[in-house]
């Protein structure tokens, strides 16, 4: 170690908040160089470069063709597919000399397309599936974690391209299988749920997402039956109501309830009692691609906005109503808006499927401080469309078997896709088929954060010292730690370190003298590799020390079998 390009670090970083940011940096594995952009140090990179290899190898044996593409990328297919306008502020964008327009590529469906589109042109070029492993770029609004959100990473992305939806089951269902036996060596645990496909487009999404108590994703689990999906994903099934015969719409005065929990408050102390907040409905208003609408929830839930935007197609740029739109449509009384004068309002109707028809409310009666009861879906109000738009809480129905889900966190490792042929479409990807007619090809698309996984094994890997690294992930097979100060010591550790390397195993020799053992030893367990030998005191009785990482066992073994027994431990 005393040539190896690596410091430790007592303490954690001033802005890491997870555990991977936190070890990562202090066991020398990476550097912050700006907001979401990180260097990689040699024991980084090793690692990375394993974690790589591992992903290139089960594509490979799945029998997908590795390509790659540039990252600097012109303007005119993300036209043709319009997201250069829908990515948004997340999309890089630059000028050359020639003031022509470029971006710097988030992801590549475009390129693999036209690739494709420009080699193939029959049904007997396809079934293919072709992939890459390249970094990316997104302008993220907040980037944080560490490497696990960043402003650049590195993604395996890969599209499978077929002549028929069945065609595409197939090749959909050869990357689960392939991502299966990936995230297994990675050693991960990892969950795979029903996901929305969202801006990517297409029909079926699962996400792969590794359980971590501070993960950005949210999920559902259903220990009865099974069921799993992204909060995005979840659905809420409920009965089919009767038409009743409901009192007439009624007025209430109800001073100074601009909240749920003030509404209550009066009207159970001036309208008889027995009022709760789910007994109310909540009208969030909202600026949809410039256009006001009001989306309807029961008033104990909040509205999840991640969750409304992944649900609610076609919308590009959503937003809360502001103060600003407040005062443009006096119209909307804010803390007072009902549905029933959602036409007159000028208001598109959304709702949860929680406001279901037939059922009646207590909600705002367009007039300040007047609330309306017996406000009956279907009969004083018509929604739109149904959106799941309401927040998930902990008990909810599991929407396969009606037992109540549990709600975990976790980082998404990977995202597989059916998108179908909507960039096939945009750019004319097309070949002849049996009859020599023009055939759009159906795409898949399957995505790996191959840097995020770096971060997801250090989330899932590491205990109150350190990291604790899977084997075949791991910088190095031995640790092997000189600790003492007597030239012998060093002389026979570092015949250890090359009997070891000349079998095959990687060694992180600590070979510095000025350190303390203490030190050493501390350092050992922070960087994580699975195997720490200690050459030191024990030689006076021929023996060296190994020690589990992982389990923290300790064995004494001869210094003349420590080779065969630590080759034993590779096998």
């Amino acid at each position: 170690m005393t040539t190896l390009f690596v410091r430790t670090l007592r303490e954690d970083p001033a802005d890491a908040e997870v555990a991977s940011h936190k070890l990562l940096v202090r066991a020398g594995y990476v550097r912050r160089i700006a907001a979401g952009i990180y260097s990689w140090l040699p024991l980084g990179y090793m690692v990375y470069r394993n974690i790589e290899s591992i992903v290139r190898d089960e594509m490979n044996k799945a029998g997908f063709q590795e390509v790659h593409f540039p990252a600097l990328l012109p303007k005119e297919p993300y036209e043709a597919t319009r997201r250069w306008e829908e990515y948004g502020d997340d999309l890089f964008r630059l000028k050359d000399r020639r003031d022509s327009d470029y971006l710097l590529g988030p992801t590549h469906e475009e390129m693999f397309t036209l690739m494709v589109k420009g080699e193939y042109s029959s049904y007997k070029d396809v079934p293919l599936v072709i992939y890459q492993i390249q970094t990316k770029y997104r302008d993220e609004a907040r980037p944080r974690s560490g490497i696990i959100r960043g402003r650049e990473f590195v993604m395996k992305d890969s599209y499978s391209f077929d002549l028929d939806d069945a065609g595409l089951q197939v090749s959909y269902d050869r990357h689960r299988a392939a991502y299966i036996s990936l995230f297994d060596r990675l050693g991960l645990k990892y969950s795979i749920v029903s996901a929305k496909s969202g801006a990517m487009g297409g029909s079926a999404s699962e996400e792969f997402l590794a359980p971590c108590s501070t993960g950005e994703d949210t999920y559902v689990l259903c220990p009865s039956c099974g069921y799993a999906a992204n909060v995005e994903a979840m659905t809420t099934t409920v009965p089919a109501i009767a038409e009743q015969n409901f009192p007439a719409l009624e007025i209430l005065d109800t001073p100074n309830t601009p909240t749920i929990d003030s509404l209550v408050d009066v009207l159970n102390s001036r309208y008889g009692g027995g009022f709760a907040a789910s007994d109310t409905l909540k009208n969030i208003l909202l600026m949809a691609d410039g256009e006001p609408i009001s989306v309807l929830v029961p008033g104990d839930r909040e509205v999840d906005l991640k969750r409304l935007e992944a649900n609610l197609s076609g919308v590009q740029e959503l937003r809360l109503f502001e103060e600003s739109d407040f005062s443009t449509r006096p119209e909307l009384v804010k803390g007072y808006v009902g549905p029933q004068d959602a036409n007159k309002l000028g208001l598109k109707l959304y709702a949860d499927p929680r406001v279901a028809l037939n059922t009646s409310w207590v909600t705002g009666a367009n007039i300040k401080d007047r609330h309306a009861r017996n406000v009956v879906n279907g009969r004083d109000f018509k929604v739109e469309k149904y959106v799941e738009a309401a927040e998930v809480k902990q008990g909810d129905a599991c929407p396969e078997c009606n037992s109540e889900i549990i709600i975990d966190r976790a980082i998404e490792i990977g995202h597989i896709f059916q998108l179908g042929r909507k960039y096939a479409e945009a750019l004319n990807l097309t070949v002849l088929d049996s009859d020599g007619k023009q055939r759009v090809l159906t795409m898949g698309s399957y995505g790996i954060g191959v840097s995020r996984a770096v971060a997801a094994v250090a989330e899932q890997w590491h205990d109150e010292l350190g990291l604790v690294w899977p084997r075949e992930i791991a910088p190095a097979d031995i640790h092997l730690v000189a600790a003492g100060k007597e030239d012998h010591v060093f002389e026979k550790a570092d015949q250890i370190a090359s009997e070891l390397e000349a079998k095959g195993l990687r060694v992180l020799f600590d070979d510095r003298k000025d350190v303390s053992p203490g030190v050493k030893f501390k350092d050992a367990e922070l960087i994580g590799v699975p195997t720490i030998v200690v050459v030191g005191k024990g030689l006076a009785n021929g023996v060296v020390e190994v020690r589990d990482r992982k389990s923290s066992e300790k064995k004494e073994i001869p210094v003349d079998g420590v080779v065969t027994h630590l080759m034993a431990l590779y096998k």
